[in-house]
């Protein structure tokens, strides 16, 4: 839930029983939002520090199954000291780092089995095993490199494991993920765990790199033009850099659509790209024999992000259509 971050969005999942769900969060605040929501088995999937031991206790006081990740020896033993002094029980897991990308021990190194020892025999811990998010696969260039990425990521973690399991050191669960590596992979076998995030809406990144079709793009920022400056050839938009976010991952995909990709408020093909912002100003460059008239001041636009957790950051709730008719208004969190 790092991306849409609501629980409209997660009672999706499972319409029978939405609030069984395991989720996952990359903030404390989204945590105690969809603790609120009636979510209750929540994994907190960025290394928790000692600031922050506090009000992961409160979560876990209210009876929610949180489940934090940590990378090293020094907060290991201040959650122990924390838990102990608390009294209370920290679900743990160790962080992996499969690719260089992100946070974590790496498979062979002699800190991973020192701290996966020293978590396994701390009374107030449960050791509930080994976590990673391969960053990498955001260097995808297409499904393919995705594929040999999530391979990667699967034999790396589960090394890890099986090197836990020689030193004697109980390790029942492994949870890993991104959306490249989810979509991309063939088999899970050894897995417990996938936490794909911006699937649920995907992005144009994600499309080109073949994980979904531009079609399956369920996020939009909706934008008027503004302004003609003819003499730049050019439309501006009321959608700038705080609407969209300063994310340029297409640049070095085949095709760079700049900020963002203008479609038609029915979602078709326009040739437009945002390819300049300012704070509130999205400039938008217009191809050759095109000229401003055609597009009077109000026409509106949608605009297909770049990357959708970046671009949905901006916003406090989702206006959800249906063939251009309202269903819904949304509301999502925002914060740490």
């Amino acid at each position: 839930m790092k991306t849409a971050k609501s629980v409209f969005v997660a009672d999706l999942f499972d319409a029978n029983e939405p609030k069984k769900t395991p989720i996952t969060v990359s903030t404390l605040r989204e945590a105690e939002y969809f603790a609120d929501g009636g979510y209750t088995d929540i994994l907190y999937a960025v290394s928790i520090e000692p600031g922050k031991f506090t009000r992961a206790a409160a979560l876990l006081r209210q009876g929610v199954r949180l489940k934090v990740i940590l990378d090293n020896i020094a907060t290991a033993s201040a959650l122990d000291e924390f838990a102990k002094q608390q009294d209370t029980l920290f679900h743990v897991f160790v962080e992996v780092d499969v690719d260089g990308h992100r946070a974590g021990c790496l498979p062979d190194s002699q800190e991973l089995l020192q701290l996966a020892k020293s978590l396994s025999s701390a009374p107030n811990i449960e050791l509930l095993g080994l976590m990673t998010h391969a960053g990498i696969s955001y260097d995808s260039e297409n499904i393919q490199q995705a594929f040999e990425f999530a391979e990667q990521e699967q034999q790396r973690i589960l090394h890890a494991r099986d090197r836990l399991l020689a030193a004697g050191i109980e390790v029942n669960y492994v949870t890993i993920g991104s959306t490249p590596t989810v979509v991309a992979a063939e088999s899970f076998a050894g897995i417990q765990e996938i936490r794909p995030g911006v699937f649920v809406f995907f992005d144009l990144f994600q499309a080109q790199m073949g994980a979904c079709d531009e079609s399956d793009i369920a996020l939009s920022v909706l934008c008027a033009v503004t302004t003609h400056k003819p003499d730049q050839h050019a439309l501006l938009i009321d959608a700038g850099g705080l609407a969209m976010s300063k994310d340029r991952s297409t640049a070095a995909q085949n095709v760079d659509y700049g900020y963002g990709k203008l479609v038609t408020l029915e979602g078709e093909e326009t040739g437009l790209i945002v390819n300049a912002v300012n704070q509130e100003h999205g400039i938008v460059k217009l191809p050759e024999g095109k000229l401003c008239a055609e597009y009077p001041i109000g026409t509106r636009f949608r605009v297909l992000p770049n990357h959708a957790c970046m671009t949905a950051a901006a916003y406090d709730s989702y206006h959800v259509i249906d063939a251009n008719e309202p269903l819904a208004n949304w509301p999502r969190c925002n914060g740490w």
